[in-house]
């Protein structure tokens, strides 16, 4: 059933699919290996926090590239424009981005991406999908929807980008042509315009003093038109 090129494997239960298929590289994984699970109960996301849902709800999947771009950030561009590609075509639900690595459905969150680094370069992208389950003020895709029928759509979307995704991404990126607030760690933060986005991968906003910043992390937060 999965895409070829794929090397997919699915287990009940684990702490971190991101953490095990780190492990599994450093054992000797091949590229595109595929790790998804039912639960995860030390799951991470964004900045370290906890992340979590009910057995076998949503989508749970780390995949693992031996040999990623110049950017590693481009992996999680990719991934997230394959998780919008992906839903579309298994559900007909139209999802956008948000920077730096989340996937809105009519502006509340469907699925967060978190990327990780090994000792070898290598880079593992973990995608946490809310099909049958959401928190409060979050989105879902429905309980008619099986996760696995999701990720096949996801990875066969995957190899569907162009080579260029600037484009596409820029596109599909709900954050541009925005008043945002960016909540930087350790507590500062940056109000203005979004603007566009660099060739790193940064969030460049324009401020209420027409300074202009180019942003790598942060929270952002959409804000209503002044």
């Amino acid at each position: 059933m999965w895409p070829p090129g794929w090397s997919v494997e699915h287990v009940v239960e684990t702490g971190s699919t991101n953490s095990d298929l780190l492990a599994a590289a450093a054992a000797g994984a091949p590229d595109r290996s595929v790790l998804f699970t039912d639960h995860q109960h030390a799951g991470r996301g964004r900045l370290d926090r906890t992340w979590t849902a009910p057995p076998g709800t949503n989508l749970l999947v780390s995949i693992l590239f031996r040999a990623p771009p110049h950017d590693p950030g481009e992996l999680t561009r990719r991934v997230g424009l394959a998780a919008i590609d992906g839903v579309n075509a298994s559900t007909g639900v139209s999802a956008v981005l948000k920077w730096p690595n989340d996937v809105l459905v009519d502006d509340s969150k469907l699925a967060g991406i978190l990327a990780q680094r090994g000792p070898g370069g290598e880079v593992v992208v973990g995608l946490g999908l809310n099909v049958g389950w959401a928190p409060e003020g979050a989105a879902r895709l429905g309980d008619d929807v099986r996760p696995a029928d999701v990720l096949c759509a996801v990875l066969a979307a995957y190899d569907e980008l162009p080579a260029d995704i600037d484009g596409r991404y820029r596109e599909a990126l709900s954050t541009l042509h925005r008043r945002v607030r960016i909540e930087l760690p350790g507590g500062d933060e940056v109000v203005g315009s979004a603007v566009d986005i660099d060739d790193e991968g940064r969030l460049v906003v324009l401020d209420e003093c027409a300074i202009t910043h180019r942003l790598s992390v942060g929270d952002v937060v959409h804000l209503r038109s002044a």
